[in-house]
């Protein structure tokens, strides 16, 4: 029997329960405070709960209490405080997706899924908490995955190649939202961005960074580079897009390499 012919229920096994749950293999339980709950609810108020108060914040005796119900009701649903972060982050990636470009315009696209994908980490603050225990198997995630995949449906790469470029700019999109949630966090803390930047702390920096001590730091100090200052000077954009058209530069090249090789030249 190919995989192809596997039943929901053969499926179901072979998923961790929060996956299957997501990708709807599990039948809702039979018993239960009259099945007045539902999966969707309770994915629903954990993130209202992690949004606020942050991921430490979630469990199940609090969901259960702010729905109404207790935490062995919840377990009828969700089997363990794992499926439900799964599901918490599955449901997250649930957003919409820019209509799809012509396929000259990649770099764009690609543009708008490391755009995305950083928005995710800035509208849930508690989303890269979560650690990474594989690949993504549940269908908002993959639908993620498949976002980025698209503009470079008709490239030279093989399906190899197309998903380590994929990995790269998502391993950079979760940087830079990993970065700018802290910032986020920062400022409604009561810092600001100066403070978080280093540019309140230019003046002393001046004077403690000997060019004897840090010889190629003390130029960019003294210039104000390092702290930001003179922003309206900058030539290369901010640091997120700087890098960003770096990384799409280097793909690029690798995808003119690779054409040229085709053709022999």
């Amino acid at each position: 029997m190919s995989n192809q012919d596997l039943t929901p229920e053969e499926a179901a096994k072979l998923l961790p329960a929060g996956a299957a749950l997501g990708w709807g293999l599990v039948k809702p339980p039979q018993r239960g405070p009259k099945r007045e709950m539902s999966i969707d609810q309770i994915v629903k108020k954990a993130i209202e709960i992690a949004d606020k108060d942050g991921l430490s914040a979630v469990s199940m005796n609090r969901i259960a209490s702010e729905l109404g119900f207790t935490a062995m009701s919840i377990y009828r649903y969700i089997p363990s405080k794992d499926d439900l972060l799964l599901l918490m982050q599955d449901a997250a990636c649930d957003i919409p997706l820019p209509p799809e470009r012509p396929p000259h315009e990649w770099r764009e696209s690609l543009r708008e899924y490391v755009m995305g994908t950083i928005g995710v980490f800035r509208n849930h603050p508690w989303y890269a908490d979560i650690p990474i225990f594989g690949i993504p198997i549940a269908p908002n995630n993959l639908r993620i995955v498949d976002w980025a995949l698209r503009p470079l449906r008709d490239m030279p790469l093989n399906d190899y190649e197309k998903m380590s470029v994929v990995l790269l700019l998502s391993g950079y999109a979760r940087s830079c939202g990993m970065l700018q949630r802290d910032i986020d966090r920062a400022i409604q803390a009561g810092s600001s961005e100066e403070e978080f930047s280093g540019l309140n702390y230019s003046a002393v920096l001046r004077v403690l960074v000997k060019s004897d001590q840090y010889p190629d730091l003390h130029p960019l100090v003294m210039s104000g580079a390092y702290t930001g200052e003179n922003e309206g000077e900058n030539t290369v954009g901010s640091d997120l897009e700087f890098g960003l058209e770096r990384i799409l530069d280097g793909i690029e090249q690798y995808l003119n390499r690779k054409r040229t090789e085709g053709t022999g030249k």
